[in-house]
């Protein structure tokens, strides 16, 4: 059996955890099939638990005892063979379920929480947290990534399965929590110490058990889906509200991508709360933030109160600036798979780089720059980070080698350039234009941006690639900056970054 962490004993010094590792066997049984949830579910359940982890060494023994009786205990381990290496640091897969069937009808209307719950799990986060306990770094793996199931038993017809192709949200549907962690491990060569599982349900009590999280918005958001409906200024969300908040993927056009950062500003926003807010250090809100959402937790047999003891004093100064988020990088978001339909296939070089980031146990976010240096123009905000944007360029004019310079310039700029420019169909172009599918006219305004006097020109059907056509009156590329703070190859941002104030 593998060490685990004792419980924090007050006659002895604290000192960091060391990795913890799954139990096999126990008392926990096979998978038990539950219903599925969407992908912004496991965001705010992610969050809550952060509150409880991050919690646990600042009250204490006595209020913890007990409360690890309530989760529901699963071994996602078992029979499990060929796994990948450790590496250093701890790491966990939260996965996160639906509830809507223990919620009022009154609240369903309310927030509008209508539908069917499914029978697969949408939502897949590798958590990591370093080996010295100062750094979490949570990855998120969409839910249509495409994805390889190892050979299995399926868990409802008891069918046997060769290895085969699927979403990587079918994988629970097909084995629980078994094969989606065999899956995952597959996938990114990353070992996983932990298993948790949560569901939704807990998640508005425990945002009201906080105090309620404080939100902050430079534009108004409206989403007839969900009912968020909040004006420009800092908003003090009660749970309902947070619920909203972070479901809504109509606010901007920008979809899953502006979803993705909401649901990043509330995660670093509760963790705030958390430990600035008094809750660390109340034994009775701690206790009932800690119950609600234990209430709802399914995990690996190895993972308890002493745990959770044991992390939380090594991480009692943790601080949002401690935790980074990211999600895989994306090679074809609409990659065709017969049989499943399109499918996110990821960036493989991008992919496995970040991954062994992980295994290695270094940051993902890049190093601060230090003060801006003299002379250097102000960067324009614009709304989608450059990294994340595929430029194709085509020179439009007679200038020789044009097309040339503006690959360059904008590849300078943080645009990601195929660095292999062409020449237009006609070579009369006066107006540089963005070409760009309308799915994408976000990363097409922010390109405009770097181009002044550009002229936007929608193609649908284009792809994700923006096609910025070189015309004469070409001058330079203007410096552009994200307004939402991603950081690096990765897109990552750390959560003080994006609370309040920042």
């Amino acid at each position: 059996m593998s060490p685990v962490l004792q419980p924090h004993r007050p006659t002895r010094p604290a000192r960091p955890p060391q990795p913890l590792r799954a139990r096999r066997g126990g008392t926990g049984g096979g998978p038990v099939r539950r219903r599925g949830g969407r992908p912004r579910w496991g965001v705010r359940l992610a969050a809550g638990l952060s509150v409880v982890v991050l919690g646990a060494g600042a009250v204490g023994h006595a209020v913890m005892t007990g409360l690890d009786t309530g989760i529901e205990r699963v071994d996602p381990f078992k029979d499990m063979k060929n796994r990948p290496r450790a590496g250093h640091g701890l790491n966990f897969l939260l996965v996160g379920t639906d509830g809507r069937e223990k919620i009022t009808p009154e609240e369903k209307h309310r927030f509008r929480l209508g539908g069917a719950p499914c029978h697969c799990t949408d939502t897949v986060m590798l958590v990591h947290l370093s080996a010295d306990s100062r750094r979490a770094s949570v990855i998120s793996l969409p839910r249509d990534s495409y994805a390889e199931v190892p050979a299995h038993q399926d868990l409802v017809t008891g069918k046997a399965h060769k290895a085969h192709p699927v979403k990587l949200n079918a994988a629970y549907a097909e084995g629980g929590p078994n094969l989606t962690v065999r899956t995952v491990e597959n996938m990114t060569r990353v070992k996983i110490d932990h298993y948790l599982e949560v569901d939704f349900t807990s998640f508005m009590k425990t945002v009201d058990a906080v105090g309620g999280v404080e939100i902050c918005t430079v534009k108004t958001m409206r989403d007839a889906n969900t009912g968020l409906d909040l004006r420009p200024g800092n908003h003090r969300l009660t749970g309902g509200q947070a619920l909203q908040y972070v479901r809504s993927r109509h606010v901007d056009g920008a979809s899953d991508l502006g979803r993705m950062q909401r649901q990043q500003r509330f995660l670093a926003a509760l963790i705030k709360q958390a430990t600035g807010g008094g809750v660390l250090l109340n034994p009775v809100t701690f206790k009932q933030v800690s119950s609600t959402l234990l209430g709802s937790v399914r995990a690996d047999t190895g993972f308890g109160s002493e745990q959770m003891l044991a992390l939380g004093q090594a991480m009692r100064d943790f601080a949002p600036s401690s935790s980074e988020f990211a999600s895989v990088p994306v090679g074809d978001p609409s990659f065709p798979v017969k049989g499943i339909g399109s499918t996110v296939k990821w960036d493989g070089p991008k992919a496995a780089e970040l991954f062994d980031a992980v295994r290695q146990d270094r940051p993902l976010a890049p190093a601060r720059p230090g003060p801006a240096g003299t002379g250097r123009p102000a960067a324009a905000p614009v709304d989608v980070p450059p990294q994340q944007i595929r430029v194709q360029v085509e020179n439009g004019s007679r200038i020789d080698g044009l097309g040339t310079r503006v690959d360059a310039a904008l590849r300078a700029t943080g645009f990601d350039t195929t660095g292999t420019p062409g020449n237009g169909n006609g070579r009369n172009v006066k107006r540089t234009v963005v070409a760009y599918d309308p799915r994408w006219d976000r990363s097409a305004r922010s390109v405009a941006a770097a181009l002044p006097g550009s002229e936007l020109r929608a193609v649908p059907g284009q792809g994700r690639t923006v096609l910025v056509i070189a015309g004469s009156d070409y001058q330079k590329v203007a410096a552009v900056r994200a307004e939402d703070p991603y950081q690096g190859a990765f897109g990552v941002v750390t959560g003080d970054q994006v609370v309040c104030g920042k």
